[in-house]
């Protein structure tokens, strides 16, 4: 098996290329640092499979929009209580789906 490091800008170019509007720029950079850090240490490393993270993750632009999918939801911090939350500003966050 080869192992390949990707660099931040080739992982946003091939999401952009597969999947262009799954994820905003910004949510992908942070998806790519929190990829990174949770992989690091891995021997194994991380295979990237574009199509399987766009299923096992969603963007968000505010808790707002959250609530519409998951009502029971009432703020940001209780998310965490269920799934990974990966911020990326203030308002906007990517979790892992559940």
């Amino acid at each position: 098996m080869i192992i390949q490091e990707i660099t931040k800008s080739q992982f946003i170019d091939k999401f952009n290329s597969v999947r262009p509007d799954n994820f905003s720029y910004h949510g992908l950079s942070a998806l790519y640092d929190w990829l990174v850090e949770c992989y690091e240490e891995s021997e194994k490393g991380y295979k990237l499979d574009v199509i399987a993270i766009c299923c096992e993750f969603s963007e968000y632009e505010s808790i707002e929009e959250f609530k519409k999918d998951y009502a029971n939801i009432e703020n940001i911090e209780d998310i965490t209580d269920y799934t990974t939350l990966i911020p990326i500003d203030s308002e906007s966050f990517i979790i892992q789906q559940f």
